[in-house]
């Protein structure tokens, strides 16, 4: 069972807060935890544009895109099971962002498998 002390879950939410971080002031040198995203950037920025139409990448709330950059990233790379790394980015939500985050990262993550799976041919 998760829990708040899980490293997994304390990795992640560092990894947040650096992304949110980096949408107010871009990183000079792309280094540490936050390199493989940045390098993947722009087809994670891609697919949330693409899943989420209403809401303009620069017009989101920094706390979910920084939520959703680091799910999206996971979704492509980890192999950790999607549904993890879904709940994962709800209790983010539920915990950094607005009363409405948890659906809007839930209702975007879901286009997003959808996307995927379409991009993989399944």
């Amino acid at each position: 069972m998760k829990t708040a002390q899980d490293p997994r879950h304390i990795k992640r939410e560092k990894t947040i807060k650096k992304l949110f971080s980096f949408s107010f002031r871009p990183l000079k040198k792309k280094a540490g935890v936050l390199q493989p995203i940045m390098a993947r950037l722009q087809k994670i920025d891609r697919l949330i544009s693409k899943c989420a139409p209403d809401w303009p990448v620069e017009k989101l709330n920094k706390v979910d895109l920084a939520i959703l950059r680091l799910a999206i990233f996971e979704l492509i790379i980890d192999k950790n099971p999607k549904k993890v790394i879904i709940d994962e980015a709800i209790e983010l939500a539920k915990k950094y962002g607005s009363e409405n985050s948890p659906k809007f990262v839930n209702g975007v993550l879901g286009s997003v498998l959808l996307e995927l799976k379409k991009e993989n041919g399944a």
